[in-house]
């Protein structure tokens, strides 16, 4: 069983370009809920301030975690490798790439 994952690749495609759209609307929500709060907070009751804040927060917070998991799930690619060619490293793979060494 352990033998069928060595013929295969897996390769993360994801970039910060894939997901800095989803970044851009979050700091926009968090804005917004700040500004609201700013707003509500001259009201009689300040309380409502804080609960307008978490609860924009609370309620935005799944859809974001939904957004950047399914862009991460389509970048992950399965790709079959044949036994006979040899691989090579991918650039930039963090775990082709030598562990700095302290010189003294």
């Amino acid at each position: 069983m352990m033998s069928n994952i060595q013929k295969y690749r897996f390769v993360c495609t994801l970039t910060f370009g894939d997901i800095y759209g989803q970044i851009i609307v979050w700091l926009i929500t968090i804005t917004l809920s700040l500004a609201s709060a700013m707003a509500l907070m001259g009201a009689r009751r300040p309380i409502y301030a804080l609960a307008t804040v978490g609860l924009i927060i609370l309620l935005s917070l799944p859809f974001l975690l939904f957004a950047f998991v399914t862009t991460l799930l389509n970048h992950i690619e399965l790709s079959p490798v044949d036994a006979a060619t040899k691989t090579k490293p991918i650039p930039g793979n963090v775990s082709q790439q030598e562990p700095v060494q302290a010189t003294g």
